[in-house]
């Protein structure tokens, strides 16, 4: 599995965790950042990955998303 894979499974696990009372998958901002820095990749490669598996970022550090 190379890193790519490794981090989405990583995400996808992380997401198992919290959903919203709609089912929706979500991941708190805090999460992604701690992804991004124990694999050693951009935020924005988290945010991509989310986006392709219909993963909602929530409580943004930033006010982004609610």
């Amino acid at each position: 599995m190379d890193k790519k894979e490794q981090l989405a499974d990583a995400i996808l696990k992380s997401v198992k965790k919290s959903r919203e009372s709609n089912g929706r998958k979500q991941l708190t901002c805090a999460q992604a950042f701690e992804l991004a820095r124990h694999y050693e990749t951009k935020i924005i490669e988290i945010g991509n990955i989310c986006n392709q598996h219909n993963i909602r970022i929530c409580k943004c550090q930033l006010g982004c998303f609610a």
